[in-house]
């Protein structure tokens, strides 16, 4: 059961207030799910506790963060020419390139293109794999119809199916995929089924804070002055808040959503600082890790 394991510990880095991750682990996990790829890539443990270092990240928490992940088998130990290194368990590359399509290149569900239901019944005295199903299902960006019966884009099954079996739920939930009718308004009962309050405004407050990142930026490598150290202490932490946000929306169809949907706008500003910035931040992990190997 290590994978299903593995794979909760980055679902829950979607929870938000009280079952938050820490931001030392969240940034951790980020580190290793960019620079550790493909899973296997061993990175020593001196580099990542240098490279952390430069988001002011504690080397104690680091490594009580990393001691964590290698528990819960996120993280594999190898050793290195330098000494112990860490690597992400090859067991997770399905599920991190699945993420990677999620978090990069997500397009909007089309207003014709179904819909898929997830009817789930659990008995009183298994009542903990009710609340497995209902968070599993919302941290993937379903919405919630009534109490067990979830909704989202027919292609979320494979995201389902996946977390559904990896768990041995099967017993308890059934997949339906379906065309809404004519009847009714479609968009008044999607702002019922989602939270589009609470989502618009963590997309404002990401927007808020690096939408101004964008032009500075630009003006930086137009004149030369952008280092792959400056680009790296920015594109790790808003790597770690954006990775979230597209699994909690399920890229709906823009025709029902609010008018001027603050989601577009965070899209674009999280694209165009990752054309700026990622290269960048590689070339300055690939400089560090080089001098451990």
């Amino acid at each position: 059961m290590k994978a299903p394991i593995a794979i909760d510990e980055f679902i829950a880095g979607r929870e938000r207030g009280s079952h938050e991750q820490p931001t030392h682990y969240r940034h951790v996990l980020t580190f290793f799910g960019l620079y550790a790829r493909p899973a296997g890539k061993v990175i020593p443990i001196a580099a990542v506790i240098r490279l952390l270092a430069g988001l002011d990240l504690e080397p104690s928490s680091v490594r009580s963060s990393i001691s964590r992940l290698k528990a819960k088998g996120v993280l594999v130990s190898q050793r290195t020419a330098s000494g112990s290194g860490y690597t992400l368990s090859e067991d997770l590359e399905p599920h991190m390139l699945a993420g990677d399509a999620r978090i990069f290149s997500t397009r909007a569900m089309g207003v014709d293109e179904p819909w898929l239901l997830v009817s789930y019944s659990v008995p009183e005295s298994e009542r903990q794999h009710r609340r497995k199903i209902r968070a599993g299902l919302a941290r993937m960006g379903f919405g919630s119809v009534v109490a067990g019966l979830s909704i989202g884009p027919a292609r979320l099954q494979s995201d389902a199916v996946e977390y559904i079996r990896e768990h041995q739920l099967w017993e308890y939930v059934e997949l339906f995929v379906c065309q809404p009718s004519a009847y009714g308004d479609l968009r008044a009962k999607v702002s019922r089924w989602w939270d589009l309050d609470a989502l618009g405004n963590e997309y404002q407050e990401f927007v808020e804070l690096y939408q101004p990142e964008v032009a500075q930026w630009q003006a930086l490598l137009r004149e030369g002055n952008g280092t792959a150290g400056d680009a790296f202490r920015l594109y790790v932490p808003m790597m770690t808040q954006w990775r979230r946000l597209p699994f909690l929306d399920p890229a709906l169809p823009h025709e029902l959503l609010p008018a001027n949907w603050v989601g577009i706008t965070a899209r674009k500003v999280f694209s165009d600082l990752h054309r700026l910035l990622n290269a960048l931040a590689a070339e300055h992990v690939t400089q560090v890790i080089n001098e451990y190997v």
